[in-house]
C-alpha cells in the first residue's frame, strides 16, 4: 500500500519532539509540522510527540490519516477506539524506555526516603554550617513498597527496590505469577505500604485511582511517588494530604497540568519535583526514535506496524 502524494507530505509531526528526531524524520521522511503542510490530505503517518490530543477533530484535519505513530509508551492523549472506527492503526514505544522509567522512580523512591534533595538545599542554606541538625531520615532496606500497575515498568522497579532490600507488595487488574503479595484493592495496596508508587497506563479508565480514601490510607508516615500519568492521581487531594502532614511526602515526575505545578507543591519542602524526565535519557530518547521510525517503515511498506498499541494487537 503505498500511500499517494508527494513523499514530502506523507509523514507529518504533532506536538513538540525533541530537535535531534525532527531532524531524522525531515532527513529521513522530509516530516514538518502538519501547519507546514500546504495539503494536510496527503499526510499519511503523523508522529505525535506528547502533550496535543489526538480525537475526531484532529482527524478530520488530517483525511488522508493512515496512522498514527506516538513518540512515548503512553497514549492516553490519541482517542485509538475512534482511530480504528476510522481505520487508522496507532503505535507506541513499549519496552526501550522499561529501564530508564525504573531508574528514576527508584531515585524517587530513595529521596524521599532518604531526603536527598532536601539535604541538599539544607547545606545550600548554610543551615549545616550554622549548626543546625538535618533530621534522620529512613532506609530502603525493609522498607514495604506498593506498586500500583504491575506491568513491565512495575516490575523492572520492583526488581530492582527488592535488590535494595525492600518488601514487594502491588496491585494491578489481576493477580500475576510473581514472587511478591497481590493486593486486591489499591486502598488496600496502600494501608500495606510505606511508600506507593504509580505506574498504571494513564486515561479514562485509571483517572483518580489515587484518591483521598487511598492517601488517607497511606497515612501520615506513608509517601507517594507518581511516575505514571497525572491524571491517575488526584492531585487536589495529594496536595491537601501533603499540606495537611496526612502523608509524609511525595516524589511527583508527572502532573495533571503539565508543565504547570500547583503553586502550593512548589513551596512545600516533603516533596521531590522533576519535569517528566522518567525516560529522559540519551540512549532511551534515540531508541524510541528508531522505533517511531520503525513503526513508520512498516506501515509505509504496507506492513502491520512493529509495536501497535495493545487495542489494535500485533496482527
Amino acid at each position: 500500500m503505498e500511500p499517494e502524494g508527494p513523499a514530502e507530505h506523507r509523514v507529518a509531526v504533532v506536538g513538540a519532539l525533541m530537535p535531534f528526531f525532527r531532524d531524522w524524520l525531515a532527513d529521513r521522511y522530509a516530516a514538518a509540522s502538519v501547519a507546514d503542510i500546504p495539503d494536510p490530505a496527503a499526510v499519511a503517518v503523523a508522529v505525535v510527540g506528547p502533550g496535543p490530543t489526538i480525537g475526531a477533530t484532529e482527524m478530520d484535519a488530517l483525511p488522508g490519516l493512515e496512522a498514527i505513530t506516538v513518540y512515548g509508551v503512553g497514549y492516553d492523549n490519541v482517542d485509538v477506539a475512534e482511530a480504528a472506527r476510522r481505520g487508522i492503526v496507532v503505535s507506541h514505544t513499549p519496552d526501550v524506555l522499561d529501564d530508564a522509567v525504573a531508574d528514576l522512580t527508584v531515585a524517587l523512591v530513595l529521596d524521599v526516603l532518604r531526603g536527598v534533595t532536601a539535604a541538599d538545599r539544607f547545606v545550600r542554606s548554610g543551615k549545616w554550617a550554622a549548626g543546625e541538625r538535618f533530621p534522620l531520615t529512613r532506609e530502603v532496606g525493609r522498607t514495604r513498597v506498593g506498586i500500583l500497575g504491575l506491568g513491565r515498568i512495575g516490575s523492572a522497579t520492583a526488581e530492582r527496590l527488592s535488590a535494595l532490600g525492600a518488601v514487594i507488595t502491588y496491585h494491578s487488574r489481576s493477580p500475576k505469577d510473581v514472587p511478591w503479595a497481590y493486593a486486591a484493592t489499591p486502598v488496600d495496596l496502600a494501608r500495606l505500604s510505606d511508600v506507593v508508587v504509580v505506574l498504571t497506563p494513564g486515561g479514562d479508565g485509571t483517572r483518580h485511582l489515587v484518591n483521598r480514601d487511598v492517601l488517607d490510607a497511606l497515612g501520615p508516615d506513608g509517601f507517594l511517588v507518581n511516575v505514571a500519568r497525572g491524571s491517575v492521581v488526584d492531585e487536589d487531594a495529594l496536595v491537601e494530604a501533603l499540606a495537611e502532614h496526612r502523608i509524609a511526602g511525595a516524589g511527583l515526575d508527572v502532573f495533571a497540568d503539565e508543565p504547570h505545578v500547583p503553586e502550593r507543591l512548589l513551596t512545600l519542602d516533603n516533596v521531590v519535583l522533576t519535569p517528566h524526565i522518567a525516560s529522559a535519557t540519551v540512549a532511551t530518547r534515540e531508541a524510541m526514535a528508531r522505533l517511531v521510525m520503525d513503526n513508520i517503515d512498516a506501515h509505509l511498506a504496507g506492513r502491520p506496524l512493529v509495536t501497535p498499541v495493545p487495542e489494535m494487537g500485533r496482527a
